[in-house]
């Protein structure tokens, strides 16, 4: 294996260029430690975040970073800019499905929680922002915790693990109206309120938000609803809040990608619903779609016992349930438990049909944690149990020849239920003035049972114990050195199973970081070595239904190394590169029985890098330029040449401008966004049909403008 420093010479002139051409900044205040919260709001996800003097390599962004950009495009859209992140939109501009990638690691190895609640879906691990559109707009804060991270709750955490703090109470009352509009006849409608507190007790806060999209690909159209409902309790040593929030989505299925030969002819094409009628005639099923409603609830009390101990308990519940529609030509009898037809000589045993596939589950549980805080030490104990019960079903809904079936009648009827357990334990010690050292145990159990998923019934139970360790060196006042160990395992999920006998994958992670702060500059520097066992890698294949077939590596690595820094130039001026080069390889790996050798990751690119550049030339004006590099990536395992991705650099301009009248309105905020500037033709995503790529094209130069007004 190459040292990474001869992979670094190799890379040397494409990474000085990044590192001073690109520029980089969300705003013009340097990154903290933590978000500026109220100290008792912090305390909700005190157990799963870290500080500087934690040894991980992290990124927080925080609602200041986010606002100018929140026209209606996806949290992972908004993140685009993070180190070491990928994101990509099946829509192609930014609403609807998107998915991020970060390390080459895809969304359902990135651990999710919202205010320390598991978000991932239980079973197939994955994200779905689209089932909470806007949910940005009550964010207050999310950081991002690259590699294994430490312990939090839900599945381990193999590329990274994210976790967002909803909207802090407010002391005033305060309303918020914001619309936007742009391309592609996108439109973003979104209300909040604050009922401040309430004799100096109580807040009653929320959110309505409506947005719609006819999407960069052909009739690629979302429909999404979300809401949030906050009430809080503020005592002098307690805070108690109860969340309601979800949303609803219909989006026209554009997963289905295109072709190179189509690509290079009709960049917007969509074959999804696309069909033959009895008279020869190509036409379009106008309900291709994906349906769904998500609703949460959580209650948090949170109680700062003493001046050393404070402690979080939580209670969560979460109901999901919808379904997509196809229309199917020629399906067979059989598939859909339907009896063939005989008239007179002749057996009909095929018909179109129109299918919906329905999940129908809930999701429910706890977490807890306290937290000791003494002299040198830090303590938190922590843990979670949670239940997951999910219900798939099938219906024909029409059929051209409905053989014996009822309204109503299931061609399939599965289940799967889940329960998922953990306790840990936190701690950094302060040993001397310069040395702290942190050590991070838990134990996890999993047990996982499911039938349809295989021809025999899914019974599997895992207990996994996940040791970490640290140690953080400051130097002086400006440089700190960290170092930090950490093991990880997961589970496979329901897609691995049906795929064959997918195995529990195990992941050593070593980080080697240096921090550096002064009055002008913050660099962040982090050298990664991720040593994998069983990997579960995506292999650019799909399955019948398009979820994507993962297969275990025996041996596989992630090497890298991450620059991310800040620079302040003068008070009007701040640029912030961000860079990751990485070496991403499978070991002797077996495809079908043969060994190909030594070949790249699929979906993980050897160089990321993001910057913006943001120019302030009066105090209520603020000009941004942001810039993406993503280097070539293979979409299989095999460096196969039609599989390979090509790289794409794109640059958006972002202007705000606030006008702070002296009546009626605190704030009038104008902002504006232009994506991708130069029209780059660029390609973000794909995967593999055998040997043949399909593509997931992306927008051309579009564009979002809002109004925002505070009251």
């Amino acid at each position: 294996m190459k040292t990474l420093f001869t992979f670094l010479r190799a890379k040397t002139t494409v990474s000085c260029f990044l590192l001073f051409a690109f520029s980089f900044s969300f705003s013009q205040e340097k990154p903290k430690d933590s978000t500026k919260v109220n100290a008792l709001d912090e305390v909700l996800v005190s157990a799963v975040r870290v500080t500087t003097k934690t040894p991980v390599s992290f990124s927080n962004l925080d609602k200041k970073e986010i606002k100018f950009r929140n026209l209606g495009q996806d949290i992972p859209i908004l993140m685009n800019y993070m180190p070491s992140v990928v994101t990509t939109s099946d829509a192609g501009n930014g609403v609807g499905y998107t998915g991020i990638r970060v390390r080459g690691s895809d969304a359902t190895r990135v651990n999710i929680t919202i205010n320390g609640i598991p978000y991932n879906d239980a079973e197939s691990h994955g994200t779905f922002w689209v089932n909470m559109p806007d949910f940005a707009s009550s964010v207050e804060s999310l950081q991002l915790q690259r590699g294994v991270g430490t312990s939090t709750n839900g599945a381990g955490a193999f590329g990274a693990s994210l976790n967002l703090l909803t909207d802090s109470f407010a002391q005033q009352s305060n309303g918020e109206i914001s619309n936007s509009f742009g391309s592609f006849n996108t439109r973003k409608h979104t209300v909040k309120f604050s009922s401040g507190l309430l004799n100096n007790r109580f807040e009653l806060a929320g959110r309505l938000s409506n947005i719609d999209s006819q999407g960069y690909i052909d009739r690629a159209a979302s429909d999404l609803k979300s809401y949030f409902l906050q009430g809080t309790y503020v005592g002098k040593t307690t805070l108690i809040k109860a969340l309601v929030f979800g949303g609803t989505e219909k989006t026209y299925q554009s997963w289905n990608g295109i072709d190179g030969f189509t690509m290079n002819e009709d960049r917007t094409f969509n074959s999804a619903g696309m069909y033959t009628d009895e008279f020869g005639n190509t036409r379009y099923y106008d309900n291709e779609t994906d349906n769904y409603q998500q609703d949460h609830y959580q209650l948090h009390w949170s109680e700062r016992v003493s001046e050393n101990w404070s402690t979080n308990l939580a209670l969560h519940y979460t109901k999901g349930k919808g379904y997509y529609e196809n229309y199917k030509e020629d399906a067979d009898f059989g598939d859909y438990g339907l009896t063939p037809i005989v008239i007179e000589n002749t057996t009909i045993n095929t018909t179109d049909l129109v299918r919906q596939k329905w999940l129908d589950n809930d999701f429910y549980g706890t977490t807890f944690s306290a937290n000791y805080r003494k002299d040198k030490l830090d303590l938190i104990l922590g843990g979670g149990w949670n239940k997951y019960e999910g219900d798939h079903f099938g219906k024909v809904i029409w059929a051209r020849f409905a053989s014996t079936t009822e309204l109503g009648d299931r061609y399939y009827d599965d289940y799967a239920v889940k329960t998922d357990g953990n306790v840990f334990a936190k701690a950094n010690y302060q040993i001397t003035e310069k040395i702290s050292l942190y050590g991070d145990l838990q134990y996890r159990t999993v047990n996982y049972e499911a039938n349809g998923v295989q021809a025999d019934l899914v019974d599997d139970r895992f207990n996994f114990f996940n040791p970490k360790a640290g140690l953080n060196y400051n130097l002086n006042g400006k440089n700190t050195f960290y170092f930090s160990y950490a093991k990880a395992h997961r589970e496979p999920n329901r897609t691995d199973y049906e795929g064959g006998n997918a195995k529990p994958e195990k992941l050593d992670d070593f980080e080697l970081g240096w921090r550096y702060v002064s009055d002008k500059a913050q660099i962040n520097t982090n050298v990664y070595y991720m040593a994998y066992k069983d990997q579960l890698i995506l292999t650019g294949n799909l399955d019948d239904v398009g979820n994507p077939i993962r297969s275990n590596s025996e041996k596989s690595y992630r090497l890298g190394l991450e620059v991310d820094v800040t620079l302040e130039l003068n008070k009007q001026l701040i640029i912030r590169p961000n860079f990751t080069l990485s070496q991403n390889k499978n070991l002797d790996l077996n495809v079908s029985g043969d060994n190909v050798g030594t070949k790249d990751i699929a979906y993980s690119p050897s160089i990321i890098a993001g910057n913006i550049l943001v120019y302030k030339p009066l105090e209520s004006l603020q000009i941004s330029w942001l810039s993406k590099f993503v280097g070539e990536q293979y979409m299989n395992n095999i460096e196969l040449p039609s599989a390979k991705l090509p790289d794409y650099f794109v640059n958006d301009l972002n202007v705000a401008y606030e006008i702070k009248p002296k009546s009626i309105f605190k704030s009038v905020v104008l902002t504006g966004l232009v994506n991708n500037v130069f029209d780059r033709k660029y390609v973000s995503n794909g995967y593999m049909w055998d040997v043949y790529p399909y593509y997931y094209p992306q927008a051309g130069i579009n564009f979002l403008a809002g109004l925002t007004l505070k009251f």
